[in-house]
């Protein structure tokens, strides 16, 4: 069984940062894939970007160049670092990891974007 914790999360300002970060039962370096996935409001869940255990890194096309994924494996945590927010950036973000063969995610985390 793994779990993973979001946190980070929050209200931010349209060009503010924020990142957000997920804490995972078991080391980083031992799922597959880690990433993030978000929720908008009345669309269905979306993929933001994914880390593979070979420390590749790959963007949704709205995610590049604004927003940089990394972990750290000492310490269990994956993180989603959200430059230049804008208000369409809005949404419940997901952390999400592959162990095993089985997909695990968080409970979700709320961004909010707005002056």
């Amino acid at each position: 069984q793994v779990q993973l914790v979001e946190s980070g999360g929050g209200l931010a300002q349209p060009g503010e940062s924020l990142r957000l970060s997920c804490e995972a039962s078991r080391s980083a370096d031992s799922f597959s894939t880690m990433g993030w996935y978000r929720q908008l409001p009345g669309k269905e869940r979306e993929y933001v970007a994914i880390v593979l255990k070979t420390d590749h890194t790959n963007y949704a096309d709205f995610a590049k160049g604004r927003f940089t994924i990394s972990r750290d494996d000492t310490k269990r945590m994956l993180f989603l670092k959200m430059d230049s927010l804008k208000p369409e950036d809005t949404a419940v973000y997901y952390c999400t990891a592959v162990y095993n063969g089985f997909r695990y995610w968080g409970q979700g985390i709320q961004v909010t974007v707005s002056s």
